[in-house]
């Protein structure tokens, strides 16, 4: 996997504590700016040893309730 430089510059200049609430952001973000890209038409969200979170991934990024695609 190959995180960009900006993204662990970030996630570094965050406290410890604060450090899986700023993943969530940028995690959501990045969701935010794919549905941007033409021809993206979904997602497939996995939160690994933390799928409670999906769900608030899902709402977060706006696609809950699901979009309708033209």
């Amino acid at each position: 996997m190959d995180v960009p430089d900006d993204i662990v510059k970030r996630m570094g200049g965050v406290a410890k504590e604060k450090q899986m609430e700023e993943g969530l952001k940028i995690c959501v973000e990045t969701i935010q700016q794919l549905k941007e890209v033409s021809g993206v038409r979904g997602f497939h969200v996995m939160a690994i040893e933390w799928e409670e979170k999906v769900p608030e991934i899902i709402e977060q990024s706006g696609l809950y309730p699901r979009p309708q695609i033209g």
